[in-house]
């Protein structure tokens, strides 16, 4: 499985970024897609996941201000960031999980977030 995430970037404060994640590979019907991020000299924490079924979960600090959704026909999953804070800067990382058991990462995305 392979997670290829787009979308990163500068942006000011109260500013929107879409970020978006391709999956490719052999991916199973029933799954979790997502999104964690990590911030310089921080654990990696999650920010929004989202079942094939379209069940979601957010972190408290992005409720309000985030929208995962996904597209399971592509296995692609978005994260529509509005209202965009400095705290929100960080590497943004692509996550599926699938069999409970197995999970894959992307990359991670830079979003930069300038007050």
């Amino acid at each position: 499985v392979q997670l290829q995430a787009f979308g990163g970037g500068l942006v000011q404060a109260g500013g929107s970024l879409r970020l978006s994640c391709a999956a490719s590979g052999s991916i199973f019907s029933t799954n979790v897609m997502g999104w964690y991020r990590q911030a310089p000299g921080k654990q990696r924490e999650l920010v929004a996941l989202i079942t094939s079924g379209g069940l979601t979960n957010y972190a408290d600090s992005v409720k309000g201000r985030f929208t995962i959704s996904r597209d399971n026909a592509k296995n692609t999953v978005y994260l529509q960031m509005d209202s965009l804070k400095p705290e929100d800067t960080a590497v943004y990382y692509c996550y599926l999980n699938q069999r409970g058991w197995a999970n894959f990462w992307g990359q991670g995305t830079q979003v930069t977030v300038s007050s």
